[in-house]
């Protein structure tokens, strides 16, 4: 009687998900390839960050972190279409962030991670540097 009162809630427990998917509506099978901008090669080990993001542009709480294998390659099935906003952090590169519309029952989503670019600081030249044209007290004639 038991064994049979749990295969009845686990019954419908499954029914009760399949609707709420269902409710959802379509979902999309995601594909991410990572590779190096500058040699096309594969980033292993990269965090494929998705966060669900509303119709106004304004990012959901939560989101779920995906990595990549040896090849840069990850995925996941079952994204509800809308927008999505996609980041990508690796050690090394600088972090990659888009927003793509999810509307398709399959996409690939190729990401090309750049080198680090140099820093630009607002303060200025902190006075320590010279140029090369700037002489010294004692090299400058009198």
């Amino acid at each position: 009687m038991i064994v049979t009162a749990v295969g009845i809630a686990l019954g419908l427990g499954l029914v009760g998900l399949a609707a709420a998917q269902e409710d959802e509506g379509p979902m999309s099978d995601l594909r991410f390839v990572v590779v190096r901008d500058y040699n096309g090669k594969p980033v292993r080990n990269a965090a494929v960050v998705l966060h669900p993001v509303s119709r106004k542009g304004k990012q959901a709480k939560g989101g779920l972190e995906l990595k990549t294998d040896n090849d840069g390659r990850t995925n996941i099935d079952g994204i509800p279409y809308g927008p999505l906003r996609v980041q990508v952090l690796a050690p090394g590169f600088q972090t990659f962030g888009a927003d793509y519309e999810i509307n398709k029952p399959e996409m690939e989503i190729p990401v090309r991670l750049k080198r680090p670019g140099t820093q630009y600081s607002s303060y200025g030249n902190s006075g320590d540097t010279k140029k090369a044209d700037d002489k010294s007290p004692e090299q400058k004639p009198q």
